[in-house]
């Protein structure tokens, strides 16, 4: 019994790296046979665990090929496109190492940084995050970025520091928490921040994206920052009931002034305009009240239903 299980702990990788696939599938012989050397001179053993989200090119079958070819890789295909970090969350549910490595598939997270980021993670440091300090990406992709992690900063009440992503190295300890989470809407960044380990940054080198491009338009990421601030926050209710209350103050003040007009004999009839108006700007005011409260309804109706956050189609393995 003690063979067996000295066995299998010999066969767990020391690293794990995860790797959501969209949209890149020229690109992925390239990304492990880049990682496998990285990682070779600096653990005992590694896996690679490519996640399809669904794919429109075709990527599932050249991750088959690849891991025909590579024992360390692993393809898990999804059976929809349910998004990037719902993918990230298979593969972190999937992976057996020591260590996690999270990072994109369009060689932009650089595989050569890996080593760095591994050695950073010591002491009591549970995360360590790529920081990009000089991204290769274009103009519109970067102010999108910035402007998505103000939004989402500003609709959290936390700071984010836009050069970070998910790109990075998490202890087996963080990853066992983020699995115990049942939630199915997922954003990783926030998810590691609410655990509250120690976090540390190291400075990155980022690649130019060489096949494909991003599918995160300015406006789908900052659908996004509405869809996690509701997930992961109650500062919209908190906002609609501070505007509620200005727009109450408000009413009482010019309510105290028209009955100080009519006492004093300035209003002789009242005025059909605003009487209106102010009928159209309170029915405004309660119903985007009432929508805000429908968002949130809606998304603890669909916790409530205790889907899977993903599907597992296919596995390499199996």
């Amino acid at each position: 019994m003690v063979d067996g299980i000295n066995e299998r702990a010999a066969q767990t990788p020391e690293v794990s790296v995860v790797i959501p696939v969209y949209g890149c599938r020229n690109c992925l012989e390239e990304l492990v046979d880049r990682i496998g050397a990285a990682l070779r001179p600096v653990c005992a053993g590694y896996e690679i665990i490519l996640v399809d989200d669904n794919s429109p090119d075709q990527s599932w079958q050249r991750i088959k090929e690849i891991s025909e070819r590579h024992s360390a890789v692993r393809g898990l295909r999804l059976s929809r496109n349910f998004g990037q970090h719902a993918a990230i969350s298979a593969g972190l549910q999937y992976a057996t190492g020591g260590r996690m490595v999270v990072m994109d598939c369009d060689l932009q997270d650089v595989p050569e940084e890996i080593p760095h980021l591994l050695a950073a993670l010591k002491g009591d440091v549970e995360v360590v995050l790529g920081q990009r300090v000089d991204r290769q990406d274009t103009w519109f992709k970067r102010t999108g970025s910035m402007l998505f992690y103000r939004a989402l900063g500003w609709l959290t009440d936390t700071r984010y520091d836009h050069t970070t992503a998910n790109f990075g190295v998490y202890s087996r300890k963080v990853i066992d928490a983020l699995n115990d989470m049942p939630e199915t809407d997922r954003f990783l960044p926030l998810l590691v921040r609410w655990t509250g380990f120690n976090t540390a940054k190291v400075a990155v080198s980022h690649g130019m994206r060489t096949e494909g491009k991003s599918s995160y338009s300015l406006g789908k990421l900052l659908q996004m920052a509405s869809r996690i601030a509701l997930s992961f926050s109650d500062k919209p209710l908190r906002l609609v009931m501070s505007a509620a209350l200005i727009i109450a103050a408000v009413a009482a003040g010019f309510a105290i002034f028209s009955v100080y007009r009519y006492s004093a004999g300035d209003i002789r009839v009242a005025g059909f305009t605003s009487i209106i108006a102010s009928i159209w700007l309170v029915g405004s005011i309660i119903m985007g009240c009432i929508g805000v409260l429908g968002l949130y309804l809606g998304r603890v109706h669909g916790e409530t239903k205790r889907r899977p956050r993903y599907l597992v189609w296919q596995d390499t393995r199996e």
